[in-house]
């Protein structure tokens, strides 16, 4: 690793304490049952007890870093994910004809589902700002599940953004984090679908997929912010 790589790392780890919104176990660190209360050691098993104060000093030295790395990275990510969008947006200003071929050289629109490219147009550029930079607020004041399709694909380019950056830097992440995280930031999400290539074979509840859906929210309590929702 090279000495801009170690200053990367030393900066997503101090960053990790702006993450106020997900704890470190959310993110998949396991808990040691001496730093829990009576009450929260009630909720394991023994066998699973015994086998997380089993593990070596060493052992949860590095999870714990790991997993802080994690919670900068997705810091880090969410101010670069909102500042891509606005390039993109400034891109589709300057363009004469929108085209799909002219989406996929986007740096964030280009992630969203590839049959709906002709629709992102400067309006929706604006509106899934707002809605992202809402999703990523949540990282902060307390995380609280999309309240829409615009929103769960926020989460899913933020942490495409993510990947991007643990690859150019080769950072030392736990296994398997974004199924993780994906796990905890998309429970029961339906936008995976939306990057089906036979999205009109699904059943006829999937029309809520349908386009003119993405920023409307799911249920009476789900928000929505309303320049987004307008």
């Amino acid at each position: 690793m090279s000495a801009d790589d170690d200053d990367i790392t030393e900066e997503l780890l101090a960053d990790a304490a702006k993450l106020t919104g997900l704890s470190l176990e959310l993110l998949g660190l396991d808990p040691h049952p001496d730093d829990m209360t009576a009450e929260q050691r009630l909720q394991f098993d023994p066998e699973d007890l015994a086998e997380m104060a089993a593990v070596t000093g060493e052992d949860r030295e590095k999870s714990v870093r790991q997993t802080r790395l994690l919670a900068g990275l997705l810091w880090n990510s969410s101010s670069i994910l909102i500042d891509q969008l606005f390039r993109d947006l400034g891109t589709l200003s300057q363009l004469a004809v929108r085209t799909p071929t002219e989406i996929v050289g986007t740096s964030v629109l280009s992630s969203l589902p590839p049959q709906f490219a002709t629709s992102y147009d400067a309006k929706f550029t604006q509106k899934f700002i707002v809605v992202a930079a809402d999703v990523t607020a949540s990282l902060v004041r307390g995380w609280s599940a999309p309240g829409c399709l615009a929103a769960e694909l926020a989460v899913r380019c933020l942490l495409d953004q993510a990947e991007i950056t643990e690859d150019i830097y080769e950072l030392d992440l736990p296994d398997d984090w974004r199924a993780d995280v994906e796990e905890v930031l998309l429970e029961d999400a339906d936008s995976e679908a939306l990057y089906s290539d036979r999205l009109d074979d699904l059943e006829d509840d999937a029309r809520e997929l349908d386009f003119e859906h993405w920023f409307k929210p799911f249920a009476p309590g789900d928000t929505v912010p309303p320049y987004s929702y307008s």
